[in-house]
């Protein structure tokens, strides 16, 4: 028997190489270290035969059991599971060893096979994805983060098999060069974040990292991302989004024009401004319509959704210069295990480190701190504050905590001064960053040197 699977409106022959299978089967049957060379490639469900597949199977157990796998050693292995004639018996296995002359190709091979695998997986998930589209009772949208997760599902799965260790050797030449480079000043420095002593502590954003940025309700979270988007896309010209899941984008609209202009948000939601005040609107309408800033405030944002429109900008743009999402807390989980909230916020950590390494940028996450802080005497944050997951902190290369002394204490010598705790950085100090925050245009800005 072969793998069954279901073709939609086709009749070709789903993706194989037999002839590989058996020489793959044959030279582990004739060389005993042959299957220590294509154990952590090969998979026995990616073999098209069936027999094939028990074969392979009856190989790996019994080099998980420190036994050989000769001949012998997997003729016994299937007769004693009942399995031996529905392989086709000894002569099979004789006719496997006689064909096959070495194993010396035998990791060419493999890879064969898990590629023709990968194609019928390929192919299967287009046939559900087809008998999906035909299913007229659920939301198209539902359906097509459905037909996402089935191509990703085959994406990463051919990724992981095809993906290499790196030797020590490439390590350290890279390394080297990485190093001469800074030495000579000619390394390209991280993403500027526009805030000179924060990227003085972190080098700037790097490219693949994940960055968690918490603090209880009223630090500013919100403000300091779209400062971030406003510095990272006028500074660098790159290109940036905000996934929001808070606020929509004529409140984010708003908020960039009060920063630019400057002038109250409030102002400009009441359409409460002077003669005076119109020009400097339409300038700044003007200048920050020049800036590759994007907003989606889409209602329910999934991982897979995110990845799939940071994809396309990517694409677009030629390399994107951060991503932020506001906030992680509200994002769709990915199973609908709504119950665990805490698992669910560990799977969709995992994704967005993903990503930021997928798309070669830098994903900056929100996050609220928990309920504990208010509870303190000192109510300045720390890391073991941040709610619902230890996954956040683990997965997390950069912690940005942000506190404001004057939120708890108005008359604390600190008024319109926010701190920026650096509470991780992986391969980095940590430390206090001093901030201005300008409350009236919920904004953050440089201290002066």
């Amino acid at each position: 028997m072969v793998e069954n699977l279901s073709f939609a409106n086709s009749d070709k022959l789903p993706p194989q190489s037999i002839e590989a299978e058996q020489a793959i089967l044959g030279g582990i049957l004739l060389d005993p270290g042959a299957i220590a060379r294509v154990r952590d490639v090969l998979v026995a469900k990616a073999f098209y035969i069936d027999a094939h597949r028990n074969i392979y199977q009856a190989a790996v157990e019994l080099d998980n059991s420190g036994k050989p796998t000769d001949l012998l050693a997997v003729i016994g292995w299937l007769s004693d599971r009942n399995l031996l004639s529905k392989i086709g018996g000894r002569n099979q296995l004789a006719t496997l060893v006689d064909r096959t002359v070495s194993a010396v190709n035998i990791d060419a091979l493999a890879q064969l096979v898990m590629d023709k695998y990968h194609r019928r997986q390929l192919i299967k998930a287009s046939g559900e994805i087809y008998d999906l589209a035909h299913d007229q009772s659920e939301e198209i949208g539902k359906q097509l983060e459905r037909a996402s997760s089935k191509v990703l599902e085959v994406n990463n799965s051919a990724i992981a098999s095809l993906s290499e260790p790196t030797p020590m050797s490439d390590i350290l030449i890279d390394a080297f060069e990485r190093i001469e480079e800074k030495n000579m000043g000619t390394a390209p420095s991280g993403v500027k974040t526009g805030f000179y002593d924060l990227d003085a502590v972190i080098g700037g954003f790097k490219p693949g990292k994940l960055i968690t940025i918490a603090g209880r309700p009223a630090m500013g979270k919100s403000s300091f991302l779209g400062n971030l988007a406003l510095n990272i896309s006028s500074l660098e010209q790159l290109p940036t989004v905000i996934f929001s899941l808070e606020m929509g984008k004529e409140e984010w609209g708003d908020r960039f024009l009060s920063t630019d202009m400057p002038i109250e948000s409030s102002l400009l939601q009441n359409g409460n401004i002077n003669k005076s005040q119109w020009e400097l609107l339409a300038q700044s309408i003007s200048k920050l319509s020049e800036l590759p800033i994007y907003i989606d405030d889409s209602p329910l944002l999934t991982l897979n959704s995110i990845r799939s429109k940071v994809k396309q900008l990517v694409a677009k743009h030629d390399g994107i210069g951060m991503v932020g999402i506001d906030y992680l807390q509200l994002m769709e989980g990915t199973d609908g295990d709504s119950f665990n909230l805490a698992f669910q916020i560990g799977k969709i950590t995992r994704g967005l480190k993903q990503l930021a390494r997928e798309c070669n940028t830098t994903v900056v996450m929100l996050s609220q701190l928990n309920r504990g802080v208010e509870s303190r005497n000192i109510k300045r944050p720390m890391m073991s504050d941040l709610r619902e997951s230890g996954r956040i902190e683990e997965d997390s290369d950069l912690v940005l905590l942000l506190y404001r002394d004057e939120y708890y204490h108005p008359d604390t010598v600190d008024r319109g001064i926010a701190e920026v705790i650096i509470a991780k950085n992986r391969g980095g100090p940590t430390g206090i960053v001093k901030l201005l925050f300008d409350a009236q245009f919920t904004c953050f800005k440089n201290l002066a040197r």
